[in-house]
């Protein structure tokens, strides 16, 4: 595990050699665990994801954001239904209760009429909406592929940092994970203290972020907010609630924001790694040892969530939270399905 200089003080974590023995992949095992339980976010290196692919989306969501308002609504939200699918202008989503200044395009795992979750009318379930660019859902669909994989091989060895099965995650949380994946352009700030997205947690297991060259992501340390500037050919990685709530607080779902002060457009490309949505959230047992300087130094969210006294499933975490995130959807599709209500 090395730094990269320029990042103040995220660790580097070099995967490529991931699968070439055991003595390897607890060696990588090791510097996953170190990296979760200091700063909950960490660079990936030698990842094997191809660039070109990363480039190539890149490439067609930069097209995509300088197209007319009227053809970026074409495939609006509200078109998307209860899956929550689309696009959304700056200031159409809101981070810590405030709106952001960025736009971007909700995708997820795609899912056809006749998939069971979808007759059900299961929120966050169905199908995604495409910008009528060529070959953009073709591109989207390798990258998720791709980028997933590559966080299942993540938890395998980060299972393994915690000295459990490598399958452990796996076999309880990610066998049918729920995969939610956004494409953010956060344009120039009006303001040296704009934010483009207020500092929050992300919800799930583990997100994996390719950002542009631009840079504006910050990470809450301690009593210090750290820059993560791009490194060429990485995934910025981070511990989601969830992994916080499993490792009973070992590992930190840390605070997290964005400013764009460059003058120009940001891209920014996470996806988010998580429990599948019927996931009953079981801590790890025994619990494992939390860092001595992160007892009683909970993260403090806005919303006032404990994650210490979650319970229930993944979906009804997930749900809460994205009800917040835009309200008004929130409150059209949850009442539709009555989702709650039946599962209480």
């Amino acid at each position: 595990m090395s730094t990269i200089s320029g990042n103040d003080a995220l660790p580097v974590v070099d995967v490529s050699q991931l699968s070439r023995s055991d003595a390897d992949f607890a060696r990588i095992a090791g510097d996953l665990d170190a990296a979760c339980a200091e700063f909950g976010f960490f660079y990936v290196t030698g990842h094997g994801v191809d660039p070109q692919l990363g480039l190539a989306l890149q490439s067609l969501a930069e097209h995509f954001f300088v197209q007319p308002a009227e053809e970026k609504l074409a495939i609006a939200m509200a078109r998307g239904g209860r899956a929550w699918r689309g696009y959304f202008p700056v200031g159409g989503e809101l981070t810590s209760g405030y709106p952001d200044r960025k736009e971007g395009i909700y995708f997820g795992t795609e899912l056809g009429e006749g998939d069971p979750r979808v007759r059900a009318g299961l929120p966050l379930h169905g199908m995604n909406l495409y910008p009528r660019i060529p070959g953009f859902r073709e591109v989207l669909l390798r990258y998720i592929e791709s980028v997933t994989g590559l966080g299942q091989r993540l938890l395998a060895a980060i299972a393994q940092g915690l000295g459990l099965e490598r399958d452990y995650f796996l076999e309880r949380y990610t066998s049918d994970p729920t995969v939610l994946f956004r494409i953010f352009n956060y344009p120039p700030a009006q303001a040296t203290e704009d934010l483009g997205v207020g500092e929050h947690t992300d919800y799930g297991l583990l997100t994996l972020l390719r950002q542009d060259e631009v840079g504006g992501l910050e990470v809450r340390h301690r009593d210090r907010w750290l820059s993560a500037p791009p490194v060429p050919d990485s995934f910025v990685c981070n511990v989601g609630d969830m992994l916080e709530r499993l490792t009973a607080g070992r590992y930190v779902s840390a605070l997290h924001r964005a400013r764009n002060r460059s003058g120009r457009n940001r891209i920014s490309m996470p996806l988010f790694l998580d429990p599948g949505f019927d996931s009953v959230l079981e801590p790890i047992s025994p619990a494992p040892v939390a860092p001595p300087w992160r007892i009683g130094s909970a993260v403090q969210r806005w919303d006032g969530t404990d994650l210490a006294t979650l319970s229930g499933t993944y979906g009804d975490y997930l749900l809460a939270k994205v009800s917040k995130v835009f309200p008004e959807l929130g409150q059209q599709h949850l009442a539709a399905t009555g989702y709650h209500s039946q599962r209480r």
